[in-house]
């Protein structure tokens, strides 16, 4: 009796196949219709891909918009350049750039934060972080006190973890919901239910709603910084799974954490749909806030505008991937509708400003201050109570944590000198400086985490 021939799947990768989810179910069939010689051949052809795009075998050539200007900067800049160089081997990228604000966040081969790289006919969910479509959203309140201002938008605002309770959420338009609905990477109970109670809210970390005084009208400001939220880093975990997918399949040799969705696929076309849709419900997640402090001080709007980064813009069959860089070009921003703003830290002015795109800055400018070193260095760095380095570092301001907890790590020294990015703004062409909105206060999470249940627990 003539013995079955059982197929391998390390058989079949000797043969020439990388390893898919397609695999298992190839080998049920090969084995049970024991094929071999020339039917085993004609049936794999389905399988055969094309050869593994190889890295750029050197770096493509990104320009850098940043000049050390001590032993710290220098050690913060030299990360920044080394991760640069392992980013740009990857296969989509042909430009890149670095701005004055950049800081390595990540493994090598991690775009930094300041960082754009510009891939042909891809998408790297990736490069544009968790943090999608991460903005700033500037309201001009006319000659309202700025005290009124900060005190409304404290009642209104909502910092930390998690959304709003359902009495407390905003009416979410049926329009965007339809639009959730009908992408398969949005449209999911868990996006949605992100989508509708994380409205209104501003999350943790260096999100802040910033109240201040227009330097040339005298006019007050609200200025909010924030993302996506939960919805978006929903969508973020699904791209970067897909775009694994893809890897494994197109190019084995790029990082993980650089893996591409080709923007010629379905998955393609569906995620830069997703973004958009990102785009619009954080814009609203803007608005939200900044309508609801206008109508609780009875006050009509003078101006209002806004712009994001962590995102990707789109030019052609190029995707700009600006993680932490300002787009300065309109053609990145479809509903222009004045001038960029740049936050610098809460001590500091936040900068209006346009710019013309060159070659050096790739149409983009920095997106606020940046950091030299990390939150938990910073924290080790300083001396005295956290409260006698707020009263230091915030006298003069009405400065408020949301948790009624201080965190050091937001204060103005735990960011780079405003100074310095500014001079290597002019420096470099980043953009001019055509007003400022000087500090009146602001509001930011705090620390949070200090009395959260699984700390207070841990305590007891």
């Amino acid at each position: 009796m003539e013995s079955k021939v059982n197929i391998t799947g390390n058989e079949l990768i000797e043969m020439g196949f990388r390893s898919g989810r397609w695999m298992k179910e190839a080998l049920e069939h090969i084995n049970t219709n024991q094929l071999e010689g020339g039917a085993l051949e004609d049936y794999l052809e389905q399988f055969k891909l094309p050869p593994a795009i190889d890295l750029h075998t050197e770096a493509i050539p990104f320009s850098v918009n940043i000049k050390a200007g001590d032993e710290l900067e220098e050690l913060n800049v030299n990360n920044v350049v080394e991760s640069m160089n392992t980013l740009m081997r990857t296969p989509t990228l042909v430009k890149g750039a670095i701005m004055p604000d950049a800081c390595p966040t990540g493994p090598v081969g991690t775009i930094p934060v300041g960082g754009v790289a510009v891939a042909k006919n891809a998408i790297h969910p990736g490069m544009h972080s968790a943090d999608i479509c991460c903005s700033v959203m500037l309201t001009d309140f006319g000659k309202t006190d700025p005290k009124l201002v900060l005190d409304a938008a404290h009642s209104v605002t909502h910092f930390g973890p998690g959304g709003r309770s359902r009495e407390n959420q905003f009416r979410f338009p049926m329009d965007l919901l339809a639009e959730i609905e009908d992408n398969f990477f949005l449209n999911d109970p868990k996006c949605i239910s992100a989508a509708r109670s994380h409205l209104g809210t501003q999350g943790d970390g260096n999100h802040f709603l910033f109240i201040g005084i227009s330097k040339n009208t005298g006019n007050t400001m609200m200025v909010t910084h924030h993302g996506s939220r939960g919805f978006g880093a929903n969508l973020y975990d699904k791209g970067m799974k897909v775009a694994e997918r893809f890897r494994k399949e197109l190019s084995p040799e790029t990082l993980k954490q650089n893996a591409w969705i080709p923007f010629d696929t379905e998955e393609g076309q569906k995620y830069w749909e997703a973004l958009q849709i990102v785009r619009k419900w954080t814009k609203l997640n803007h608005e939200c806030l900044h309508d609801a402090t206008l109508e609780r001080l009875g006050v009509i709007k003078q101006n209002r505008y806004w712009n994001e980064h962590n995102f990707v813009f789109k030019d052609g069959d190029l995707f700009y991937h600006a993680k932490g860089a300002t787009p300065l070009d309109k053609k990145f921003m479809p509903d222009i509708t004045g001038p960029r703003l740049i936050p610098l830290n809460m001590s500091e002015p936040v900068l209006i400003v346009e710019g013309e795109t060159t070659e050096g800055n790739l149409g983009f400018a920095p997106h606020g201050a940046g950091r030299n070193i990390s939150r938990t260095q910073h924290r080790k760095s300083k001396t005295g109570t956290f409260q006698e380095i707020f009263e230091i570092e915030t006298q003069g301001l009405d400065v408020r944590f949301f948790s009624n907890e201080i965190d050091i790590t937001e204060l103005p020294s735990a960011y780079k000198s405003a100074e310095t990015v500014r001079n290597q703004m002019e420096e470099f062409g980043l953009g001019k400086v055509i007003d400022e909105v000087l500090p009146y206060g602001c509001i930011m999470a705090g620390d949070w985490e200090k009395n959260a249940p699984w700390r207070k627990k841990r305590r007891r």
